[in-house]
């Protein structure tokens, strides 16, 4: 279709787009490797086949929290698949004569010609009219994004338009096409061209601007969602508070990130959904989970130039200059936006990290932790009350505990909380009553218990809660025992999933699966019921 010298001029431009879209591909991958490096390459076929069903099947999208939305994504995702076979069958017609696409292909792209303008118009008013508080409104990248859309559909519809003008014989499945060659009666090949021209610099300035957007998340996404933590949700990486040589620990500069962390700043759709769930957020705090990402890619595109021309260029610090610290400790690390997140982006590590550079680097905290870490330095439990107290509770009980027995099938980790509080106490005294009556041999650790370091790990003093730890650790592996059973959500989890850390390996439950098992297994039978309406509160962290 094209002479000679239109061939030269459309090859050049097909090489400078290929350059327009590379090029900030590989800059942005090597602001990536600035992070400090990663081991989630286990399994690689697993984590390859999870990446492609979720892009693929849109199961990162189509989630109960916006099902509309998602659905309305599944035009934009196969409609761009297939315009990207189109593009390359009009590469072919430009440069081979006698190339069309084929007749169901033309069909097809017809359809989804329908669906991309719905999605991409829907998507204008729902960003630019309706303006949910969830988007992000600092620049027009969206804006342009969905015009490109448009006028990449538009264009093809007028070239097909064209093309069945001139030519009736390609309109046999061209429903849509044949709207428009009804504008162009009796259309030259002159008229084709122009159009082939006007389509495909669309479809280029669309491929240039993709990367240099935050639609980059196309490509990154599925990569990111590769790279997702197949370990729990919740744990955290062990700090080495020994290590005399460590420069610093947690996050205090953006490459203290690791390389999925920063990945995670091109992989963010922006779209919202980890703020909609963040209990923070919506209690009113100024905490945006999104934001946590989006300021983090801000800092890095602006501080990866420098870096990669001098690698010893100073950084200064992330706090109180990209984050806030007021939302730096807002958060309640209940893991909401990481679990929502479509392309399994991770928020909670990155505050994390922040709290931990500074508490254990600047010595900063909230003033109210003054009283938290010292009733947890002197008593071992968060409210400083007199650790030997843990058991009055149980005055009037005769509870069995493990200093005397020596050796049980279930260990009772009581947690702060149940020894201390008054209606945690009422708990577990029923859940006392449901052990005895099930016939269960069990026993407390009683007062050889301290806090389990939770609440100091997760405000950033790992070595108070290493220290708890290997506390809790040493005393109970004085003993036999054949699992440990929680009454608390943040017991279980640091008992079950990060005590192994430092070496003590447990086999660890809930007691709501322990009275579960027992109800099973009709050791109690329940005799009373109700008509009332019961509610069960899942915690975070069970």
């Amino acid at each position: 279709m094209l002479s000679i010298i239109e061939k030269i001029v459309f090859l050049l431009m097909l090489a400078l787009t290929f350059y327009a879209f590379f090029t900030p591909i590989i800059r942005k991958v090597k602001y990536v490797k600035l992070g400090t490096a990663i081991d989630r390459f286990d399994n690689p076929v697993k984590r390859i086949l999870h990446a492609v069903k979720s892009f693929f099947l849109l199961l990162c999208s189509v989630k109960k929290e916006r099902p509309f939305t998602g659905f309305i994504h599944i035009f934009i995702l196969y409609g761009s698949l297939t315009f990207d076979t189109i593009t390359g069958m009009h590469i072919l017609e430009g440069l081979i004569d006698g190339v069309h696409i084929s007749n169901l292909h033309a069909f097809i792209a017809d359809c989804f010609a329908v669906m991309v303008l719905f999605a991409a118009s829907y998507f204008l008013i729902r960003r630019y009219v309706m303006r949910p508080d969830t988007y992000t409104y600092k620049n027009f990248e969206s804006l342009w994004i969905y015009l490109l859309l448009i006028t990449v559909t538009l264009t093809f519809l007028l070239y097909e338009g064209a093309v069945i003008a001139n030519n009736p014989a390609h309109s046999q499945y061209s429903f849509f096409g044949k709207v428009f060659a009804g504008f162009f009666p009796n259309a030259s090949m002159d008229l084709v061209k122009l159009f082939w021209w006007i389509h495909i610099i669309n479809v280029f300035i669309f491929i240039a601007y993709v990367p240099r957007s935050k639609y980059l998340h196309m490509i990154a996404g599925p990569v990111n969602i590769a790279l997702r933590n197949n370990d729990y949700l919740g744990k955290m990486k062990i700090l080495d508070i020994e290590d005399e040589e460590a420069e610093y620990f947690g996050v205090e500069k953006i490459t203290h990130m690791n390389q999925k962390d920063l990945m995670d700043g091109f992989a963010c759709i922006e779209c919202g959904r980890c703020q909609d769930y963040c209990p923070a957020y919506n209690s009113g705090k100024t905490l945006s989970p999104k934001e946590i990402i989006v300021d983090m890619r801000d800092e890095l595109m602006e501080a990866g130039p420098k870096l990669l021309k001098n690698a010893e260029t100073e950084l200064q610090p992330l706090a109180e200059r990209v984050y806030k610290l007021d939302d730096i400790w807002d958060c309640t690390t209940c893991g909401a936006c990481m679990q929502v997140c479509p392309v399994e982006n991770e928020q909670v590590p990155k505050i994390i990290g922040i709290r931990q550079s500074q508490v254990l680097m600047e010595s900063k905290f909230p003033e109210e932790f003054n009283v938290l870490y010292k009733g947890l330095e002197n008593q071992g439990n968060p409210w400083g009350i007199n650790a030997q107290s843990g058991m009055d509770w149980a005055a009037d009980l005769n509870i069995p505990l493990i200093s005397e027995k020596k050796e049980t099938d279930v260990l009772v980790f009581s947690g702060c909380m149940a020894k201390f509080d008054a209606n945690a106490q009422k708990n577990q005294k029923f859940f006392v009553d449901i052990l005895n009556k099930a016939g269960i041999d069990y026993a407390f650790l009683g007062n050889e218990e301290t806090c389990c370091g939770d609440p100091s790990r997760r405000t950033g003093r790992e070595e108070l809660f290493q220290m708890h730890a290997m506390e809790n650790i040493d005393a109970m592996n004085q003993y036999q025992f054949k699992r440990i059973v929680t009454t608390c959500p943040h017991c279980l989890h640091v008992l079950k999933n990060e005590y192994s850390q430092l070496g003590g390996s447990f086999d660890v439950i809930d007691y709501s699966d322990l009275i579960l098992e027992i109800l099973r297994d009709g050791k109690v039978k329940v005799q009373q019921k109700t008509d009332k309406t019961l509610t069960y509160h899942d915690p975070c962290y069970l």
